[in-house]
């Protein structure tokens, strides 16, 4: 059996990944893989001692789900407790007035004016109308607050998770695990704690119930009480242990279901239809998904009839009890120890008793199912960025006035054993252009991470006119920032909002917009656009327009132009552009990038010879630094580089 991980939104081994080969992909059925039911089972508490604490440590989680629904809806979660107050004294009343209408319907049996008692029934009659319909109508209420506070605490548990995420380091959304985290903490995150406050409140709902109906049933049998009671505690103990199990098994899936999503994904978005069907790989993908979909339904399948057999098993012992009681009920009452009426209310009372207790049971397991639940969202709503922050940042200069610094950078990627840069020393002066080259993999695209600060160095240091780049502001550090990557955002937005999101805050200066669109030669593109700078980008939504690679990149451009950053940082800008438009962009290059520090990536040489200097980092260090005409001289890698893609166009 292979180690598992706890159930702490880590996925399992990936080994149970289904694969396409073999014989059960031949005969189009997977094997049930039972593995994670074993494993949860193996795992389960056995003790008592062991189980208590389980409890105890899953109901820990109860006053922090409270916080996260009373943040949702304050007044929404008081209104369902005074609704549930009410309601919980409302059963003990109606049986107690039916049985005062049943004593009082024997006495008037026989009497020679029928209409006389039926005027002396009416005051209870109307008693009990009240009851039924106050309890109708608060439970209406009661589900509408339900509804409503089942909605605000959708929007604030994903918009804490999505606040999370976005406060979180690069390096997280490099890890699968953290993939597999996210997943459990959204997968019925609002579901589960709106479940928590309204099973605790029906827990509150029950207590007082049943010590309501404790004052009728002592008094008839202290013994038939403790008898119900007792009945219903194996089933509360199955349903939690069986609770226990299909926490673990759904958190130790994260990974299938991603890996679901992703097919479905695949299969279903613009920009990968064609490359499907060309290469008809969409039934493959979709036996895939499928095989994936039947063996989790089959595990549930097999944990499902186990719950159910117990279930039924230990419901016949309740079913027992109450039958022990209706026998003892009607016994009194033909012995005439009781009246008939008193007869109506115990057996009333016996059977909303017992099914009261297996509610309050009912209650706990639920609490205890979901609480766990909950504690995937708690855990990951703890995780902490790893990148140092100043806690008295430095003053972030007006302007740059002595460069960026690289004093011996060394750097290697979490969980990975070579390093990506090693022992890099450079310097960007202001105003100055900087072109990186080098094979794929050299190390140029995690040189620019460490400078937006999307990674701080393994070791030595950046430093911004001679002060570390970990002692400013990392917000105020990338507002000097503008870059396009190459793999940049298409944003299924109109186009004024595509380039306006390089400087949120200015979005709405059309001159702006429009001014950095032309930069980036982004402005032909939108013009010939059916509704110009209001037309929705993409085919997402409807009227959407979409473009070609190139346009995209153009309209990327314009966005890394929104921003009046000091720093200029272009990856691979116009790898789908056009030669002709390429031309025109590096034309206006110096012109563009005017007094701004500026970090070119792109492995046509014909655009990077205009940059001041050039670096060409090969395995993670700098081999060579200098002008075009100086390493041209020099004869060395990017001499020869050079004139290898130069032989291509002649």
């Amino acid at each position: 059996m292979a180690e598992t991980n706890p159930p702490n939104g880590r996925g399992p081994d990936r080994s149970r990944q289904p694969s396409m080969k073999g014989k059960e992909a031949a005969e189009g059925r997977p094997k049930v893989d039972s593995s994670l039911l074993e494993r949860a089972d193996e795992e389960a508490p056995r003790s008592w001692r062991a189980r208590v604490a389980s409890w105890r440590e899953a109901y820990t989680n109860i006053p922090r789900a409270f916080q996260l629904v009373w943040a949702a809806s304050a007044p929404m979660a008081v209104a369902m407790l005074i609704f549930t107050i009410i309601l919980s004294l409302l059963p003990a009343s109606q049986a107690v007035v039916g049985g005062w209408i049943v004593d009082r319907i024997v006495g008037l049996i026989g009497a020679e004016a029928p209409m006389q008692g039926l005027r002396t029934m009416l005051p209870l009659l109307g008693l009990e109308f009240v009851l039924i319909t106050m309890a109708s109508v608060l439970r209406q209420l009661s589900s509408l607050a339900e509804h409503v506070l089942n909605a605000r605490l959708n929007l604030h548990i994903n918009a804490l998770i999505i606040r999370k995420a976005l406060a979180l380091d690069l390096s997280y959304f490099e890890d699968a695990d953290f993939y597999d985290q996210l997943q459990n903490a959204r997968r019925e995150a609002d579901r589960r704690g709106l479940q928590i406050v309204v099973q605790s409140f029906g827990l509150v709902q029950n207590l007082i119930t049943l010590a309501s109906f404790a004052l009728l049933l002592i008094r008839f049998s202290p013994l038939l009480t403790l008898i119900l009671f007792c009945a219903t505690i194996p089933t509360f103990i199955a349903q939690n242990r069986f609770a226990q199990l299909n926490f673990r098994i759904l958190s130790w899936r994260a990974p299938e279901r991603r890996k679901m999503t992703y097919y479905e994904h695949l299969l279903t978005v613009d920009s990968n239809v064609k490359e499907i069907k060309l290469f008809g790989v969409g039934e493959p993908l979709l036996d895939r998904y499928s095989r994936i979909f039947t063996q989790l339904y089959e595990e549930d399948e097999v944990l499902a009839r186990r719950r159910s057999a117990a279930s039924v098993g230990w419901g016949l012992l309740t079913s027992l009890s109450y039958y022990l009681a209706y026998a003892w009920i009607v016994l009194r009452t033909i012995a005439g120890t009781i009246t008939l009426g008193d007869m109506t209310v115990y057996l009333s009372v016996f059977r909303q008793s017992q099914s009261t207790f297996q509610g309050l049971f009912s209650s706990l397991t639920s609490l205890y199912e979901n609480s766990l639940f909950m504690s995937n969202l708690f855990s990951f709503l703890a995780l902490e960025p790893q990148m140092a922050q100043a806690k008295k940042p430095q003053p972030m200069p007006a302007r740059i006035q002595e460069g960026i610094e690289f004093r011996d950078v060394s750097f290697r990627y979490p969980g990975r054993e070579g390093w990506a840069l090693r022992g890099v020393n450079l310097i960007l002066r202001p105003g100055e252009k900087m072109a990186l080259v080098g094979a794929n993999g050299a190390g140029k695209t995690t040189l620019i991470k460490l400078l937006t600060r999307l990674y701080d160095p393994t070791e030595g240091a950046i430093y911004l006119d001679g002060v570390d780049l970990r002692e400013y502001d990392i917000t105020e550090w990338r507002q000097k920032i503008g870059v396009i990557f190459q793999d940049f955002v298409r944003y299924h937005l109109s186009a004024s909002e595509n380039i306006g999101l390089g400087q949120w805050d200015a979005m709405d200066d059309d001159a702006r917009v429009r001014e950095a669109a032309e930069k980036g030669n982004a402005d032909e593109v939108i013009s010939a656009l059916p509704h110009g700078y209001d037309t929705v980008l993409g085919r997402w939504f409807r009227d959407g327009h979409e473009l070609s690679g190139g346009e995209w990149q153009k309209v990327a451009l314009g966005r890394a132009f929104m921003r009046e950053a000091e720093l200029l940082v272009l990856d691979e800008p116009t790898a789908a552009l056009d030669a002709r438009h390429e031309y025109q962009i590096f034309q206006q290059f110096r012109a563009l990038t005017e007094g701004r520090m500026a970090v070119l990536i792109s492995h046509r040489f014909s655009t990077v010879r205009m940059a001041d200097r050039i670096a060409v980092i090969e395995d993670g260090r700098i081999a060579e630094l200098g002008s075009h005409e100086a390493l041209m001289a020099l004869a060395g890698t990017y001499a020869h580089l050079f004139n290898i893609q130069a032989q291509g166009y002649r």
